[in-house]
């Protein structure tokens, strides 16, 4: 082969470079999936050139679809499906190679299909959906993170998943106090403050409480609580227990369980501990304004920007309110409207997550939210709802923040 020739087999779209159809365009639509991905080859009129390309998800895979992407006519435009985490390498890999490459919501393909007149579900359909999808101009330009929001949202996201480990750790440890001793669990304001976990790994059932002794359990709750409890408290441990209704036939099998229990929670809390960090450390190498919102912490704020990531893709507040899923869905049919609006709790889940935290912290310290807060439970407001219009408060605030980029100014 020439140079000439290698040059004219190079004839693709410049990336960046969108363009809606046009009578030599190629639209190449990719199904992505866990193992391997499936391709189809569509020209201007919706007609396929060639079959269809099943390629493994691999570095010599994604060679595989290059050099059938270069031995075509015709400049190329890619279509793929922003499916999990799986097209984020061959995004990466296509576009340093100079394709185009668009991504896809799987909302939209989904609508689409719905209007085809085939509604077979398989992977061959699928790539034919979004080619012929992309062919007609109606792909939206997906959002692709750069590095540190890549790097915040998989930090901030671990940590919610570390989180939620504890929290299932602690309920199972509940439920074998549950059953062996039920009454412990109203003698401390939080089961798991540190004197309370160091006496749970020397006792657990409320048997093994009655016959303890006195002035040693005093000693422990001394020691563990620096000071704060003492004999009075251990005293209250004892007659709970020597009055309790727990199962004593578990005997040490319970103490066993509850140490591995507090084990685990106490490795995951420190994980968290070094995942947060990390947070901490990308956080504040940005430059952002965020934290300036009294109530947002550096943890707090990384997650919300880590989801949120280019706010300039957001025209609108109620773009983002829709994103956040805190916007209400209303059913209506006909002449008949529904009256109790719900959030349609879609967008990402996580920003909703980390926004309603943000407004519970918020709250505390802006007086006006807590103010604007208990105004809505005073009309009558349930809880949820009156917390989910802070939400809305706070975002809009945030979304002030991220779209001037200056520090949030208490008016």
């Amino acid at each position: 082969m020439g140079f000439g020739d290698h040059t004219r087999l190079l004839r693709i779209v410049p990336s960046g470079s969108f363009q809606k159809g046009g009578p030599h365009l190629i639209s190449v639509g990719i199904d992505v999936a866990k193992r391997a991905h499936e391709a189809c080859f569509m020209d201007a009129e919706g007609q396929e050139i060639g079959r269809p390309l099943r390629f493994p998800n691999t570095a010599g895979g994604v060679a595989t679809l290059s050099d059938r992407l270069r031995g075509l006519e015709q400049p190329v435009s890619i279509a793929l499906e922003a499916t999990g985490h799986y097209w984020l390498a061959l995004h990466e890999r296509l576009t340093r190679e100079g394709f185009q490459v668009q991504v896809v919501n799987p909302i939209q393909t989904d609508a689409y299909r719905r209007t085809t007149v085939r509604k077979v579900k398989s992977d061959r359909r699928d790539s034919w959906i979004i080619a012929d999808f992309h062919r007609i101009g109606r792909v939206r330009r997906g959002y692709v993170p750069d590095a540190m929001i890549l790097q915040l949202r998989e930090l901030t996201r671990f940590r919610f998943k570390l989180v939620d480990q504890v929290g299932d750790a602690k309920r199972k440890a509940l439920t074998i106090l549950d059953r062996v001793f039920p009454e412990y669990e109203r003698l401390f304001s939080d089961v798991f403050i540190v004197s309370s976990r160091e006496i749970l790994r020397t006792a657990a059932s409320a048997e093994e409480f009655a016959s303890f002794d006195i002035e040693e359990l005093t000693a422990l709750l001394q020691r563990s609580s620096r000071g704060r409890f003492g004999k009075d408290k251990a005293q209250a441990i004892q007659m709970a227990a020597r009055n309790s209704l727990g199962l004593s036939k578990l005997g040490s099998a319970a103490t066993l369980e509850l140490n591995c229990l507090l084990d685990q929670i106490e490795f995951l809390e420190g994980q968290i501990a070094q995942v947060e960090v990390a947070i901490e450390e990308l956080i504040t190498a940005q430059e952002q304004y965020l934290t300036t919102i009294k109530g947002l912490g550096p943890v707090l704020a990384a997650s919300i920007l880590a989801e949120i990531g280019d706010i300039s893709r957001f025209s609108r507040l109620e773009s983002l309110v829709a994103y956040a899923g805190i916007d209400p869905a209303v059913y209506s049919s006909g002449e008949f409207t529904g009256t109790q609006a719900k959030l349609s709790k879609r967008g990402s889940p996580y920003l909703r997550r980390a926004l309603w935290l943000a407004a519970t912290s918020a709250r505390r310290f802006n007086p006006d939210l807590q103010e604007y807060f208990e105004r809505k439970i005073r009309s009558g407001k349930p809880y949820g709802i009156a917390m989910s219009a802070v939400c809305r408060k706070l975002l809009a605030r945030i979304y002030v923040v991220l779209k001037e980029n200056r520090p949030y100014e208490v008016h």
